[in-house]
């Protein structure tokens, strides 16, 4: 599939370097914005330590059905400057907006037929971006449906459910830690703090902690498509009945027996330290199949056929 180098201004003129991938054939095209999770990652959803690789899939698999993507490198990530513990959410949210406009504004893109897709955070974006933007399409993938707060520390009581016996018996002290950790951040004025020695990026964690997204779903008026595994150990799959309810128009919901918030299937019981294990395979083919089919209806996509190779003759 083509893909070009694009590269996005934000709000104070940073340069957010991304790819454009573009389906074969004439434009112009339905396209859609990807978002990734939380942290330093890059265009595919990568950081050193950890590799998604969401973004060229997802990118392939929506060209092939005639739509083109767009993803692009955090602040402080591959090829766009900045320090990215010193971006706060909502610098994540302006920078989305920004790339959703630049997407929607180019003349190979079809602006009546843009959409989004959003990974954990990246979910929380799209509902933001959809309760402000005309949009024609939001697919949220393990997205959260309440207070930031709230979701932050179900996410942590969960993950220590996961772990064996005896950090288990740990959960009261571990919580405990967990609170005076928070109110501390809490406390932060800045964007940088130290925990425990360790740098982290406060003014994200104070700005996330105050998110509701049930605030953006109850206004979202575009079809939603939402989707979260029921072994999903950092975001709880009942939300999906939440943004069934919250969304106007309804949303299309699946809960996928087996998928884990890092988009692969676990035989396995779930657990944060599966993850190397479980990213040593391919993003799930089903989920790409189901995310790929919903959006080309809503987009009025048209499938691309593969290029004919040509065979010579002799005579």
């Amino acid at each position: 599939m083509p893909e070009i180098d694009m590269t996005v201004a934000a709000d104070d003129g940073t340069p957010l370097a991304g790819t454009l991938t573009l389906p074969s054939g004439p434009g112009p095209y339905p396209a859609v914005l990807l978002l990734h999770g939380s942290g330093p990652l890059d265009r595919d959803g990568n950081t050193p330590k950890l590799v998604m690789d969401l973004g060229r899939p997802m990118a392939d698999a929506l060209a092939a059905a005639g739509i083109a993507t767009l993803r692009y490198d955090r602040r402080g990530t591959g090829a766009t400057p900045g320090d990215w513990r010193a971006a706060g959410f909502t610098d994540n949210r302006r920078d989305a907006a920004a790339a959703l406009r630049a997407l929607a504004a180019r003349s190979d893109v079809r602006g009546d037929a843009v959409g989004v897709v959003g990974h954990s955070e990246g979910a929380l974006h799209a509902m933001t971006l959809a309760a402000r933007t005309e949009l024609r399409a939001v697919v949220l993938l393990a997205g959260f449906a309440g207070l930031g707060e709230d979701a932050f520390r179900g996410q942590g009581r969960s993950v220590v459910r996961s772990m064996p016996l005896p950090v288990r018996l740990l959960s009261r002290p571990l919580g405990a830690l967990g609170n005076r950790v928070l109110a501390r951040l809490k406390r932060t004025r800045t964007d940088v703090a130290r925990v425990a020695g360790a740098p982290v990026n406060a003014r994200w964690m104070r700005e996330m902690l105050v998110h509701d997204s049930r605030d953006d779903l109850a206004v979202i008026d575009a079809p939603v498509l939402a989707v979260t595994g029921d072994k999903d150990i950092q975001v709880d799959p009942a939300d999906l009945d939440v943004i069934g309810r919250l969304v106007p128009g309804g949303a299309e919901t699946h809960r996928i027996a087996g998928l884990t918030h890092v988009l692969r299937g676990d035989a396995g019981r779930p657990t944060l330290g599966a993850y190397r294990r479980l990213l040593r395979e391919p993003v799930d083919p089903a989920l790409l199949a189901l995310v790929t089919s919903w959006l080309t209806r809503r987009l009025d996509a048209t499938p691309r056929k593969p290029p004919v190779e040509e065979r010579s003759t002799s005579s």
